[in-house]
């Protein structure tokens, strides 16, 4: 059976949805998923019309088809739910057995990038009201009786309402979450749960400035209490808060940009990456450079869910470029002498170690010499300045200890 939506985009510069096509998700012969997509003529003809997807949906008239991704394209993907607002989806439906379009249209307007989904060749009006921050305590309660499969508390036993709190999406995480507006713009509030082995919040975030400490453009951030637990606010980089509302970037991940899927580890790949990203990028002298930082950064700190969604570039007007640093968490392995990456990241393949991380640096637009240099100073910061930093986001001794390991391990200069 054929089904189809409409695609929004909000154009740069702009606040208001406007239609750019059309996806139709459809069957081949052998029954595998086949999917669709078409620029409408009118946006066609818009002066100040913009591509979804510079490489795989370019500005033409051209029927796009694709059996990848389960038939959706790798700038739809992207605009899909992640793991938690699927979740919540499916406790809104009552429903386990959606499809990759059902998880679209059920998206909450506030998804991570520029575009939108309907069943109207009219798009909606931009959204105006946002959960404030002042109803954090209230969406906490919520994410934990979806968690624990519980009834909701009955001042929000409405489905429809925790599907609108609860339903903002982003790239990447399985953690749960909400979008919130205060007088700052929009946030991505990340809470803790209540089984968690440390406090995610406050170690994320002193990830966050570690990372600036390195030199790395890491995601605005801020830390709450929420009744006895915290929650890390990250401060959305794919808006921009105007009079008329909030203006939207456009975003790819890196998943997209490597024409990959989830199970195709083989394709993931920090070399490769940095490649697609000097070809996109406005500033590829920057981004290649910042992306190489990146991955040692993820080596130094034990980060092992460094995936192809927790990276991304980003378009707030028709220019591409690396969207700042997010989901930055260390891990505990067990082994002190060898550790892996999510992605590939030189000959010796995902092993974060500094001579594999140095093989491919001119990949990045770096040469040996600078690669090294940048190398021995970010060890340096991450094992003289990971503990100071964490106590002073308020991390405890005792979480200190547990990640203790997690820094710059001993086969990292192996």
């Amino acid at each position: 059976m054929t089904s189809e939506c409409f695609v929004y985009i909000t154009l740069p510069g702009q606040a208001i949805f406007t239609t750019a096509g059309k996806f139709v998700m459809d069957q081949t012969r052998q029954g595998r998923p086949l999917g669709r997509f078409i620029y409408g003529k009118t946006y066609l003809a818009n002066d100040a019309a913009v591509p979804i997807d510079p490489i795989e949906l370019k500005l033409t008239d051209t029927t796009y088809e694709t059996q990848a991704h389960k038939g959706l394209f790798g700038a739809l993907r992207d605009a899909s739910p992640d793991f938690w607002g699927r979740r919540v989806i499916e406790r809104y439906t009552k429903s386990t057995s959606l499809s990759e379009l059902d998880y679209l249209l059920h998206s909450p307007d506030d998804r991570a990038g520029a575009l939108g989904f309907g069943l109207n060749p009219k798009p909606p009006a931009p959204l105006r009201e946002y959960n404030r921050t002042m109803h954090l305590e209230k969406l906490q309660q919520i994410a934990d009786a979806i968690i624990n499969d519980e009834e909701l508390p009955e001042s929000d036993a409405d489905a429809q309402q925790a599907h609108a709190l609860l339903g903002g999406t982003s790239m990447g995480g399985a953690r749960p979450k909400a979008v919130v507006e205060d007088e700052e713009g929009l946030w991505i509030a990340k809470f803790n749960r209540a089984d968690d082995k440390w406090d995610h919040a406050r170690i994320e975030r002193a990830m966050l400035e570690l990372a600036r400490k390195c030199g790395i453009h890491a995601a605005i951030s801020k830390r709450t209490t929420i009744g006895d637990r915290n929650a890390l606010l990250v401060k959305r980089f794919d808006r921009e808060k105007a009079d008329e509302g909030y203006r939207r970037g456009r975003m790819l991940s890196a998943l997209t940009l490597l024409r990959a899927d989830e199970n195709e580890r083989d394709k993931w790949s920090y070399v490769v990456l940095a490649e697609e990203v000097r070809k996109l990028s406005s500033q590829p002298a920057e981004d290649g450079p910042e992306l190489f930082k990146r991955m040692v950064f993820n080596a130094l700190i034990s980060n092992e869910d460094d995936h192809p969604r927790n990276h991304a570039i980003i378009a707030m007007n028709e220019d591409w470029k690396l969207s700042p640093a997010y989901d930055l968490n260390p891990a505990a392995p067990v082994s002190s002498t060898h550790r892996d990456l999510a992605l590939q990241c030189g000959d010796q393949g995902r092993f974060a170690n500094a001579k594999n991380l140095l093989s491919q640096c001119r990949r990045f637009l770096i040469e040996p010499e600078q690669a090294t240099r940048l190398i021995d100073e970010m060890e340096n910061t991450v094992k003289t300045q990971w503990h100071a930093v964490a106590r002073a986001e308020g991390v405890t001794e005792q979480d200190c200890e547990r990640i203790r390991g997690a820094f710059a391990y001993e086969g990292f200069r192996q």
